[in-house]
């Protein structure tokens, strides 16, 4: 596959979907490929390349596991060990369950924390401590090992582990165990490191549907354990080399033992009916796609969006960065990992089947749903049901922050084969797959979205 035909489907792309800037990796043949496009910022711009930094969201959540991992292989951590050993000033509502949530819990997406804490707890090194605090006001949503829920609490919480153990703030511990011994020149967390070099802001639509600049650029420090690196794209096929390589950096020294990493990828909790995979092995997403496994992770910021993908098997790697909101940065990384498996690799995934529309079963679906953070509204108007996905709005009344607009209304179709399964037909979260919870009586009392828990507000 030649360099134009990426750079070329990369550019068309970006602009059908009107992302403002983009950055594209690949590691196939051990070649690294490169394409980027566009610029860092509609209102500064400044020309994006493979060393721009864009904050990867959730990406970061690989690099929060790999170093306990690390810890772990090195004896201080235990991952069935409970939380309290490492962070005995723990507090939750439920005491029983504040003593049973274990490392792994956390890792996994198990320990029934709900999606996130939103309270800025500042800038200081005492960030992640007090949002632990926090903790204690936060409900949980299942008991824990019930099931998966995806929580960026839980990774702040993990953290905090690594912020005790290493008595390192997070950020300085995760330049010493793995940044660093990378070279990963171009990742950092702090403002300061990032405003100084070549960056991409977010964009969002407004309400008229014209792009503007997001605001805030991101969240506060308490979130870095989950959400907060900005790295480059070129950094990131590098952190993706080192999985492949299983712990060697670019030195050829071995960072973390092969069997760790090798651990990382075995399923620990299936999913159902989800578009992250079949399973979460330790952070990672293990999704099967054309009959080939691979591991993931993606990562959504005020306005940018970012996607890791490694096949193992295959020796390969693709890494999407785009400056735009769900509308075009989400659909932008799709696409570009979609293109690049089939033309790289000669992999397709396998399309989905949904069921006609039944306007008797569709009630049992109709109704709201919310979780600390957003509500879904499921209608039904005769022909079809549709989903529409709002930040609270006591959110939007207590934040000074500017927040993008709610995203429009998407058709919702039950999949073929799968009870009570779904997937959104339109709209910037098409594609996206979940699934309806029933109590033991049989009535629905929630929906999983993107991984998370949405509970049926009656």
């Amino acid at each position: 596959m030649s360099q134009d035909a990426l750079s070329e489907f990369v550019e068309s792309m970006a602009q059908c979907l009107e992302v403002p800037g983009a950055a594209v990796g690949i590691w196939a043949d051990n070649q690294e490929v490169y394409a980027c496009y566009g610029v860092t910022n509609v209102e500064n711009p400044l020309e994006v390349n493979q060393h721009t930094l864009f904050v990867l969201g959730s990406v970061t959540k690989t690099y929060t596991a790999t170093a306990l991992m690390r810890l772990v292989a090195e004896g201080r951590v235990e991952l069935d060990a409970p939380v309290r050993r490492y962070v005995p000033e723990l507090i939750l509502e439920d005491e029983e369950s504040a003593a049973k949530i274990t490392v792994l819990n956390l890792l996994n997406h198990t320990a029934g924390l709900d999606w996130r804490i939103n309270v800025d707890t500042g800038e200081g090194d005492d960030a992640l401590a007090r949002e632990v605090a926090k903790l204690a006001e936060s409900k949980l949503i299942a008991p824990p090992g019930a099931r998966a829920s995806y929580s960026q609490a839980g990774y702040d919480l993990a953290g905090r582990i690594i912020e005790k153990v290493t008595g390192q703030t997070y950020e300085r511990a995760i330049a010493s165990l793995l940044l660093h011994p990378l070279g990963m020149l171009h990742s950092f967390f702090a403002r300061d490191e990032v405003m100084t070099r070549r960056f991409s802001v977010g964009h969002n639509l407004d309400f008229d549907g014209k792009i503007q600049v997001a605001r805030p650029w991101r969240h506060w420090r308490s979130d870095n354990p989950g959400a907060g690196l900005a790295s480059s794209v070129a950094d990131q096929i590098r952190w993706a080399r080192f999985h492949l390589s299983l712990g060697h950096g670019e030195s050829g020294v071995r960072i973390v033992p092969a069997e760790t990493l090798r651990r990382m990828k075995v399923p620990t909790v299936e999913l159902r009916s989800s578009s992250m995979g079949e399973a979460i092995g330790i952070c990672w997403f293990l999704r099967d796609i054309g009959g080939v496994q691979t591991i993931g992770h993606g990562g959504s910021a005020n306005g940018q969006f970012a996607n890791l993908l490694i096949v193992p098997e295959r020796n390969f790697a693709v890494v999407a960065m785009a400056n735009a909101g769900p509308d075009g940065g989400l659909a932008f990384n799709k696409a570009i990992e979609k293109w690049t498996l089939k033309h790289y690799l000669g992999v397709v995934e396998h399309d989905t089947v949904t069921l006609p529309y039944d306007k008797v079963r569709a009630i049992d679906f109709v109704g709201i749903y919310g979780n600390e953070m957003m509500t879904l509204t499921i209608r039904s108007d005769g022909d079809r049901l549709t989903i529409e996905c709002r930040i609270r709005p006591e959110i939007r009344a207590t934040t000074d922050s500017e927040l993008p607009p709610d995203v429009p209304a998407a058709e919702l179709n039950l999949l073929a084969g799968k009870e009570d399964a779904y997937i959104l037909e339109s709209g910037g979260l098409k594609g996206q797959r979940g699934f309806f919870t029933r109590n033991e009586d049989g009535a629905i009392v929630g929906v999983d979205l993107a991984g998370r828990l949405f509970k049926k507000i009656e």
